[in-house]
C-alpha cells in the first residue's frame, strides 16, 4: 500500500514489492490472495471513497469472496509513527485478522509502535535475505487470533498467565492463608524407674482337700500294752 505520507527510495520500492509477490504462495491453500504492489489497486477491501488497498488481502473461496485478513509490507523507512498512525490504526480496525511484515532489523521499534498507537495486530512476522531467498519468522501472535473476529487482544500486552491451583488471589479482607488447627499435647508417659519393686513370696496354700486326705492315708500309732504293766494293773 503506497502511503500518501511516505515516498520510499527506488531501491527499498523494489524490496517490498518483491515481499508482497512472495505473500500469496504462503496463503494459498487456505484463502484466494490478491495484491497491491506498488501503485496497482487490484484488490479492495470496502468499497467506494472507504476503499483501502492494503498490500494483500485474503479472500473467502466462495463465491461471496468475504475478505478473511490483510496483510501489509513495511521496509526499514516505513516503519515510523507517521505509518502507524495513518496506515496500521486503520487497518486495524477493520475487525478482520491483520498480518503485519517488517524487516528483521525494525521488530522492537514495529512492536513498540503496535502498543502504542493500540493497533489490533493478529501476527507480527519478520522478512530477512539469506542469499537470494526471503526467508519469513514469526514473531508474535495474538493470543486469541483463532477467536471470533473483533475479540483480538492489542498486540504488546502481556498474556494473562494460567491460573494457579495452588496461590488465589488475596482479596481486601479475606485471608486466604488455613488457620493452623491446636495441636493437643499429648500425656508425659511416666519415667520408668530401674530399681525394680520388692515381691513378696509366698508360700502356696494347699488345699482343704488334699489335707484332708493326707491325713486319712497317714495310719495312727496304738499304744501296745507291755506284759510288764499288765501284771502291775491286775
Amino acid at each position: 500500500m503506497v502511503s500518501p505520507i511516505l515516498v520510499r527510495p527506488v531501491r527499498e520500492q523494489l524490496e517490498h514489492d518483491r515481499i508482497i509477490r512472495l505473500l500469496p504462495a504462503r496463503y494459498r491453500r487456505r484463502f484466494e490472495v490478491g495484491i497491491n504492489p506498488g501503485i496497482e489497486q487490484n484488490a479492495p477491501v470496502g468499497t467506494g471513497l472507504k476503499a483501502l488497498y492494503p498490500d494483500a488481502v485474503m479472500y473467502a473461496g466462495d463465491k461471496g469472496r468475504k475478505v478473511l485478513g490483510i496483510a501489509e509490507v513495511e521496509t526499514v523507512e516505513s516503519v515510523n509513527h507517521l505509518e502507524a498512525m495513518s496506515q496500521w490504526a486503520s487497518l486495524g480496525r477493520l475487525k478482520v485478522p491483520f498480518h503485519l511484515y517488517v524487516p528483521a532489523s525494525a521488530i522492537d521499534v514495529a512492536r513498540r509502535m503496535a502498543t502504542d498507537y493500540q493497533v489490533l495486530l493478529t501476527e507480527l512476522w519478520s522478512y530477512d535475505n539469506v542469499g537470494d531467498q526471503v526467508r519469513f519468522t514469526l514473531i508474535q501472535r495474538s493470543a486469541d487470533s483463532s477467536g471470533p473476529i473483533g475479540q483480538r487482544a492489542a498486540l504488546g500486552k502481556a498474556a494473562r498467565p494460567a491460573p494457579s491451583r495452588v496461590a488465589a488471589v488475596a482479596r481486601p479482607g479475606v485471608s486466604r492463608v488455613p488457620a493452623a488447627r491446636p495441636v493437643k499435647a499429648r500425656p508425659k508417659a511416666p519415667a520408668k524407674s530401674s530399681a525394680r519393686p520388692a515381691v513378696k513370696r509366698v508360700a502356696p496354700k494347699r488345699p482343704a482337700a488334699r489335707a484332708a486326705t493326707a491325713r486319712k492315708a497317714t495310719p495312727r500309732k496304738t499304744a501296745k500294752s507291755s506284759p510288764r504293766k499288765a501284771q502291775k494293773r491286775r
